[in-house]
């Protein structure tokens, strides 16, 4: 007769918390850049939200690593997305520009906080098609831009344009453009590539030797200079959805 099999173990609840400590960690830069740009402290404000991307992406992998992913922890990682992604570059980009709109008219300056308004409540929407959708999409692929992709785009804009001692008020249409693109991009049908891996085709499943040496001029260039380097390949990367998207249509077309 066989004896019957040991119960399991209990879960380490010490680290059960591991990854809710990195999104916390995410959810106070993001409130910290909230805070620095109310107070005209711009750049680090910026680079507390590209802290925040950084810590979003450990969340999820420590998570997984230590096999502790529950769906508390799924649901705070979105509410703390939303802070970090949504709200914290909205309002950098509204105390760094768009509030100067106001001078211009009183009528411009609801376009100025509606803009910025705009980009959060897109932000809000990506997050929750994404959770909604999860379990049906393509790993490969995100469905709209990604909230942090967004995010770093405004911050990076922002971070560039003040350290090349250009005002806000200077720039406050092209920053509303580009506030509303951002935003729009997020909860566009646009793909854009996930690098996580999943199923694919027979001889795809390599990373091409370019790829890993723009990578590394990637990480030298961030270093000599982070604000135009940060805007060159996030910039580039808003724009990878539209065109691959025209690829794809032009391939069905062909067909």
């Amino acid at each position: 007769m066989n004896e019957p099999s040991p119960p399991p173990r209990p879960r380490n609840r010490s680290i059960s918390l591991l990854p809710n400590l990195f999104t916390t960690a995410a959810l106070f830069s993001g409130f910290f850049a909230i805070i620095a740009a109310a107070q005209g402290r711009f750049e680090p404000a910026c680079v507390a939200i590209f802290i925040a991307a950084i810590l979003d992406g450990l969340d999820g992998r420590v998570a997984r690593m230590t096999n502790t992913q529950s769906e508390f922890g799924v649901q705070y990682d979105s509410l703390a997305d939303l802070v970090s992604f949504g709200m914290a570059p909205a309002l950098v980009m509204y105390h760094w520009a768009l509030e100067s709109l106001k001078y211009v008219h009183p009528t411009i300056g609801k376009i100025g906080w509606l803009g910025a308004f705009l980009y959060a409540a897109c932000a809000a929407l990506r997050l929750a098609r994404f959770n909604s959708q999860v379990e049906v999409t393509d790993k490969r692929w995100f469905i709209g831009l990604p909230s942090p992709s967004a995010a770093a785009v405004i911050a990076s804009f922002v971070w560039m344009m003040h350290d090349l001692g250009w005002s806000g008020e200077d720039l406050r249409y092209g920053a509303l453009a580009v506030t509303v693109i951002a935003g729009l991009a997020m909860v566009s049908r646009f793909r854009y590539p996930s690098f996580k891996g999943g199923k694919k085709p027979p001889g795809e499943d390599r990373v091409p030797f370019f790829a890993i040496f723009a990578l590394v001029l990637a990480i030298i260039g961030v270093v000599i200079d982070p604000p135009k380097v940060l805007f060159g390949v996030f910039g580039l990367f808003l724009l990878v959805g539209p065109l691959m998207s025209r690829r794809m249509r032009k391939r069905a077309g062909e067909a």
